[in-house]
């Protein structure tokens, strides 16, 4: 699908997940200054005893001491580095940010006890009904009631933000805020210290990053992409994922009348904390850092980040650095898997520490439909606020495509369009370059009474439906076809719309959407991405009042709540879920927390068939991971896969990574020759099964033993069994194919022998083990599930 309207095309912050470094353009016009990230080995830089040398002094002293180091001497041009210090981080990371020369850069990289200096890259943000298709009720013994919703959990959103008078943002009948929190509620523009409250139990900015690439103030910003100094959100991204994850109960929540219901986070009795670390252009690692380390100083539970890139090394990924100290504080990071589908090996976010989100559809509907002159109605999908009329529609318009020849004009793009084609008439445009609502803006200023958004065959059938400011519908591909050879038949084409509301459980649901990133790992096959699969396709959530529900500028409507769609959307459903797993089991590591959501996760829709992948085909386990996301489960899985921190560093070895590598990830100072001895067959204790085998390998290389530890958090004396599906052509024995457990927190291990000499010539193959209990406790037998995913790389 085109990389630029895969979202919803409302800003930039919807675009499909890139990753940037600063433009160069802009640090040449700041006498060759860019951002640089600095990490630092405390050990080395002291020669002696860390601990006391940083007892004895602060951060950012220790920190500058650096700078200033790096250049002895300045200029009026360039001043010193030591007043360029932009952040100083301690928590998730050991290290400073700053705006260095690239002979400063270089500087430092020469000092004892600087680790690494890489440039600040940029990255991108990759209900009223969602937490209802999830299961979740006020129902007393449901996942709600067992998790108390979540009450006591503090859910950390990294994004663009927060629109704090949002009703989903009231804080009445939450308890109050948990004493150990140490957040803030930083006072800004148009934000106020006391803008916070029980819900909202904090908020932040951090634009130093940020101003240091696009040296315009954001309040100072083009009127075009207006900003806020301050953590309330300009864009919407934020204010809409953070109310995914924790909003509270609205009642009477629609865009306009469509998906009315009453709205609802996942966890909507958990706190919520704002760290606003993306901004007009993007998000920069800097800031997003600096936000980490703050918020896991604060206190959260759950950090929540809607944002990431294209897959690049561990130890070059801000993200998956600063989440690895997260996690080994205790904290659940769950990230969006990005939205670079349905190409293989798209996957971001990929750190076996965090849980990764792919997006999946809901059995709801938006149908708009296209009623030709010649008969023939195709079915289309728009949240545009038009009358439900099935039988007559809209008035019955002249249709037009590709006005005036222009392939400018075929993709509708602004001032492509002249009145005199299109003024009065229906307007095909096709899906790309530009976003959806940002087409239906073009059209209307050239005067065109209404607009069908033709998918090209890339977006195939995908219907992420958006607010138009004219009446608009939006067809698949098929749809499309026959559109454009009706138009080509006739000298005058006529067709009208016709809105059908709102309409719920008619869909096949659920279903891998198709921009959702699909695996392997293209930087480590062994671990399995996406985890699971989400909710991310229209969903309704909060909205800012300073924004229209397309999110374009000149749309003058307000609402509560908007539309949108992606893995940013997913990622908070399972945020929530986090929360509430973390609520019914305080004790629990993050790495119990995400199997739990794993080895409950469902793999068939509402209609019991195999969940669906974007194309209509059967989704493996890499497009959905383990599956989709089953709250009521999650809270009672009945065995989970526990990793300690050191775990993690084990397998960053057994990768094949450098000690100076792992350190950059870890700030764990190890000899992976001496850490790896004993520990031949190492494999990491990971809720999914993954193999990657070589490529035309021999016989010897083909057979791999796994092993793995499930820990009893169910019912004493209770026993589970094994269920196989090998991949096709691949041959897997576990052993023992019983588990019994006598106490609460016992612990069992098993191997798994995946032997893939007969598989013959493949790409990728599928398919599961499944621990099934047959007694203990009581109720519902509960079933412990982990895909199998082999992979042949070609190195």
């Amino acid at each position: 699908m085109g990389f630029l309207d895969l979202l919803a095309g409302h800003v930039l912050f919807f675009l499909p997940l890139f990753l940037f470094s600063a433009p160069a353009a802009v640090a040449a016009e700041q006498g060759a200054l860019q951002s640089y990230i600095v990490q630092l080995h405390p050990r080395e830089s002291t020669g002696g005893d860390a601990t006391a040398t940083l007892a004895s002094t602060n951060h950012d002293d220790w920190h500058l001491s650096f700078l200033d180091k790096s250049a002895p001497s300045s200029s009026e041009v360039t001043p010193r580095p030591s007043s360029r210090l932009l952040y100083s981080y301690h928590t998730v990371f050991d290290g400073f940010a700053a705006r260095l020369t690239a002979g400063e850069a270089a500087a430092l990289r020469s000092l004892k006890g600087v680790a690494s200096v890489r440039e600040d890259r940029r990255v991108e943000l990759h209900t009223t009904y969602s937490y209802r298709f999830l299961g979740l009720s006020v129902c007393p013994t449901g996942a709600w009631a067992r998790a108390g919703y979540g009450r006591g959990v503090v859910i950390g959103v990294l994004d663009t933000g927060v629109w704090p008078e949002s009703p989903s943002f009231d804080d009445r009948g939450m308890p109050p805020v948990p004493e150990r929190w140490r957040g803030a509620c930083e006072a800004g523009e148009r934000f106020n210290a006391t803008s916070c409250n029980r819900k909202l139990v904090g908020a932040r900015f951090y634009s130093k990053g940020h101003r240091a690439n696009y040296p315009t103030d954001p309040s100072e910003a083009a009127a075009s992409v207006p900003e806020y100094a301050s953590p309330r959100d300009a864009h919407g991204h934020g204010t809409h994922t953070a109310s995914t994850a924790a909003g509270a109960a609205v009642a009477g929540a629609s865009v306009f009348g469509a998906g009315a219901g009453e709205a609802r986070g996942v966890a909507p009795g958990a706190h919520v904390a704002a760290y606003k670390v993306c901004w007009f252009n993007g998000c920069f690692s800097s800031d997003i850092l600096a936000g980490m380390d703050d918020a896991v100083r604060d206190g959260v539970d759950v950090l929540s980040l809607s944002l990431g890139g294209f897959p690049i090394p561990l130890f070059e990924d801000s993200i998956a650095i600063g989440s690895f100290r997260a996690t080994a504080r205790g904290v659940s990071v769950v990230c969006a898997a990005g939205n670079n589908g349905p190409e293989p090996s798209s996957v971001a976010n990929e750190a076996p520490w965090v849980l990764t989100v792919g997006a999946a559809t809901l059995d709801r509907r938006f149908p708009a439909y296209v009623r030709l002159g010649n008969g023939r109605v195709l079915y289309g999908e728009s949240m545009y606020p038009g009358k439900v009329d099935l039988k007559n529609g809209a008035k019955e318009l002249e249709l037009v495509y590709a006005a005036g020849g222009s392939r400018e004009a075929m993709y509708c793009m602004k001032g492509s369009l002249s009145a005199a084609d299109v003024a009065g008439k229906m307007v095909v445009c096709d899906r790309g370059i530009t976003g959806r609502a940002d087409k239906g803006e073009a059209v209307k200023e050239a005067g065109g009474a209404a607009m069908v958004l033709a998918n090209s065959e890339i977006n195939r059938q995908e219907d992420s439906v958006d607010v138009h400011v004219l009446p608009a519908t939006l067809v698949g591909y098929k749809e499309a076809v026959e559109l454009k050879n009706y138009i080509a038949s006739t000298p005058r084409p006529v067709a009208r719309i016709a809105f059908g509301g709102t309409r719920i459980g008619r869909a096949r649901a659920p279903a891998v959407a198709l921009f959702s990133a699909r695996g392997p790992s293209l930087t480590n096959p062994s671990v399995l991405k996406p985890d699971v699969i989400a909710p991310g396709v229209n969903i309704i959530a909060a909205w800012p009042g300073s924004v229209g529900p397309s999110g374009l500028e000149s749309d003058a409507r307000r609402s509560n709540f908007t539309v949108l769609s992606g893995t940013s959307m997913a990622c908070p459903h399972v945020s929530g879920i986090a929360a509430l797993v973390r609520s019914a089991h305080p004790s629990w590591s993050p790495a119990m927390v995400r199997s739990a959501i794993m080895t409950t996760a469902d793999v068939t829709d509402r209609q019991g068939k195999p969940i669906t992948d974007g194309d209509g085909g059967r989704a493996d386990a890499f497009a959905m991971g383990a599956g989709h996301v089953n709250p009521a489960l999650a809270v009672d899985p009945g065995l989970v896969y526990d990793i300690e921190p050191a775990d993690y560093v084990t397998h960053l070895c057994t990768m094949g990574y450098t000690q100076r590598e792992v350190f950059k990830i870890t700030h764990s100072a190890v000899n992976c020759s001496e850490l790896l001895e004993g520990k031949e067959g190492f494999t990491l204790n990971y809720p999914s099964i993954a193999v990657a085998f070589k490529a035309n390998g021999s016989d010897s290389s083909s057979t791999v033993v796994l092993r793995r530890t499930v820990t009893n958090v169910g019912a004493p004396n209770s026993t589970y069994t094994a269920r196989v599906a090998a991949p096709a052509g691949v041959k897997v024995r576990v052993e023992p194919t019983m588990l019994a457990f006598g106490q609460f927190g016992e612990k069992k291990s098993f191997q798994v022998w995946v032997d893939a000499s007969a598989a013959g010539k493949k790409d990728i193959a599928d398919g599961y083990l499944v621990w099934k209990q047959q007694s203990g406790g009581q109720g519902r037998r509960r079933t412990v599930r982990s895909p199998i995913a082999v992979t042949w790389p070609v190195e």
